[in-house]
């Protein structure tokens, strides 16, 4: 059987789409060329890849499963096929899967995307909500660009270090914290929510206070910095966070900062993507870009006065 590699790229848009009319607007056929496409591509695998459920088309077990790797074989394809190409951002059709911490994607998601519409009108991003989980996705492909405050351990995904952070303390307006001197023993005494994806109560935080011999009560863990932060507005709970990229949020909801009462290590923000993109020019428009907004964040950080 001769099999056609165009159907490679009609799969990666059904599968990326998850409709006929959707993959094919992405690939600018018609959607009755889209769907000989789907018919062709269900008789050479065996299987329906796309089944109706209401009014969607859901991907079947076996569609999911082999999603990735079509990806990364399209991907691999056009940069053979385009390696010589100079870049054109004004006709660049693309989606962009950006996986960043929800503090991040707060702080300068709008920014970035609003960059990248200017620049590459033609280019989507999907802003994915950083889960629980390894870097299994990032290294399937199924996520261009990740955001981590540690670098990674596998050998296959790039990292860049783009800034350091330095953290504060967050209250509610009137906290008794906000009046009189917070040393170490008054902030240790104090009731802590932390952040953790894992619902972990204890933070490097913790390592600093043990090394002075103190221990504070860790009362809560929330699943992001958004819950954090409101938690701290409704209570007498501490919140200890990156300062830059948590100060909007903070603004917004007229909470008050604090310097901490010790020294605590800074917290490294990498991007990171799988080693695919190192020569994928669009991704490396993407990468230098993000790194663009999240400096200009952080140098914002930096110009401000500390407490």
């Amino acid at each position: 059987m001769q099999l056609d590699l165009n159907l490679l790229t009609a799969l990666d848009a059904l599968l990326e789409e998850g409709s006929v009319a959707g993959a094919a607007a992405r690939l600018h056929v018609t959607a009755p060329a889209m769907s000989r496409s789907l018919g062709r591509i269900r008789k050479a695998t065996g299987d329906p890849i796309l089944v109706r459920t209401g009014r969607s088309m859901v991907p079947t077990t076996r569609a999911l499963a082999m999603r990735a790797q079509v990806h990364a074989l399209v991907q691999q394809a056009h940069e053979l096929l385009s390696a010589q190409e100079e870049l054109d951002l004004a006709t660049l059709d693309r989606v962009f899967t950006v996986r960043w911490h929800d503090a991040l994607t707060a702080a300068c998601g709008t920014a970035l995307t609003t960059a990248v519409l200017h620049q590459a009108p033609g280019v989507r991003l999907r802003l994915s909500a950083e889960p629980g989980t390894d870097d299994a996705e990032l290294r399937r492909g199924e996520v261009d660009l990740e955001s981590s405050s540690s670098a990674p351990t596998f050998p296959d995904v790039r990292h860049r270090l783009v800034g350091r952070d330095r953290l504060v303390v967050a209250v509610r307006p009137g906290h008794p914290l906000t009046r009189g001197p917070l040393g170490p023993e008054r902030y240790a005494a104090a009731e802590h929510v932390t952040v953790s994806r894992r619902g972990s109560l204890r933070d490097p935080i913790d390592d600093a206070l043990t090394a002075r011999g103190l221990e504070r009560r860790v009362v809560a863990a929330g699943p992001t910095a958004a819950f954090a932060l409101q938690l701290a507005l409704d209570s007498d709970l501490v919140v200890t966070l990156p300062d830059a990229v948590t100060r909007t949020a903070r603004e917004h909801l007229g909470l008050a900062t604090l310097p901490p009462p010790l020294p605590l290590p800074e917290v490294p923000l990498y991007l990171l993507w799988h080693r695919r993109y190192d020569n994928d020019r669009a991704h490396a428009w993407l990468r230098d870009l993000a790194t663009g907004t999240v400096q200009a964040l952080f140098a914002a950080g930096r110009s401000r006065p500390r407490g």
